[in-house]
């Protein structure tokens, strides 16, 4: 039987798993466009923090959904898969590969896997959530969602607050729990194979994050945040200000802890984002392993994306 036509090829792995260096390895080998599948790398004025590509490395390449959206604005996964179907058809009309690469695993499954359409935000239903957890807290919201969507509650942490905001704000619009919009058997139509890279050493990622938040630090991220932290429009609740490093980075301007305890507490944060990368991906059935800490990481996933490639 001949295998299917291949649409895409996805690039996924935890944070400073080197995707970046093994995607502009792809480009120099094959006719690619970069499809950014990164949460945070959408927002204009967001650098530093997000280890967003250089100009130099954006210029070489074709990259999409990088830049497309003020801090102040929201990016749902249901708009990014209607934003990614379309720029693979787009890739694909121009003879060249599109190639999925990032760290946001629930973008990867609800591209690969299929999504239900979900109920848009509520900026009300959102506000009158974050009061009740500015009173409450987050972890007894967290025991809140547990009464009404004990699935959704069970893979979150109770400090999670994005994700708790918004599976009660679809509680709360739609009548029913975030987890019954899972169960439906959705099948993509999109033939996209998936390519992790994963540690087989976690002590190996944890130097990388470190040493990868102290050149950040260096590189200027204090004054990257101050930047943001002067409008007027932007606030600690907002999904742009959650992110890793930010929200630490964000506390620390405000005098919440010392620069040792901002470094402790961001590095810390992001191995915890990390680990929930790699339980993602271990979930995601068909996905072709390379160990990121190998010295030869970044040959083969070229290898494996060329062989991936003649299914085209």
């Amino acid at each position: 039987m001949a295998n299917p036509v291949v649409d895409a090829i996805c690039i996924a792995g935890p944070t400073a798993s080197g995707k970046t260096a093994a995607a502009l390895a792809i480009a120099a080998a094959l006719p690619v466009e970069i499809i950014s599948v990164d949460s945070a790398l959408v927002y204009r004025g967001m650098d530093i923090g997000t280890a967003k590509p250089s100009a130099a490395e954006l210029a070489s390449v074709p990259h999409h959904l990088i830049d497309i959206l003020d801090p102040a604005q929201s990016y749902s996964a249901a708009q990014f898969v209607a934003n990614a179907t379309r720029l693979i058809r787009e890739i694909k009309a121009r003879g060249k590969l599109p190639l999925l690469v990032g760290g946001t695993m629930l973008y990867f499954k609800a591209l690969i896997d299929g999504i239900d359409d979900m109920p848009p935000a509520n900026a009300d239903i959102r506000a009158e959530i974050d009061t009740q957890a500015k009173e409450k807290g987050w972890p007894a919201m967290h025991a809140a969602l547990a009464l009404v969507d004990p699935i959704t509650a069970a893979r979150l942490s109770p400090n999670d607050s994005q994700r708790i905001q918004r599976a009660l704000e679809v509680f709360q619009s739609a009548g029913k729990p975030l987890s019954a919009f899972h169960t439906a058997d959705k099948k993509s139509a999109i033939h996209a194979p998936l390519i992790a890279l994963e540690p087989q050493d976690r002590a190996w990622l944890h130097t990388r994050i470190a040493q990868r938040w102290d050149t950040m630090v260096a590189s200027g991220f204090e004054a990257e945040v101050r930047a943001l932290k002067a409008r007027t429009d932007l606030h600690e609740d907002l999904p742009s200000i959650r992110c890793v490093g930010y929200r630490q980075m964000w506390g620390h301007l405000g005098g919440h802890s010392t620069a040792a305890e901002m470094r402790e507490q961001a590095v810390a944060a992001t191995r915890q984002l990390a680990k929930r990368q790699i339980t993602w991906l271990r979930s995601m059935a068909g996905r072709t392993i390379v160990p990121c800490d190998s010295p030869y990481a970044t040959e083969e996933v070229v290898m494996r994306v060329q062989q991936m490639a003649k299914g085209r």
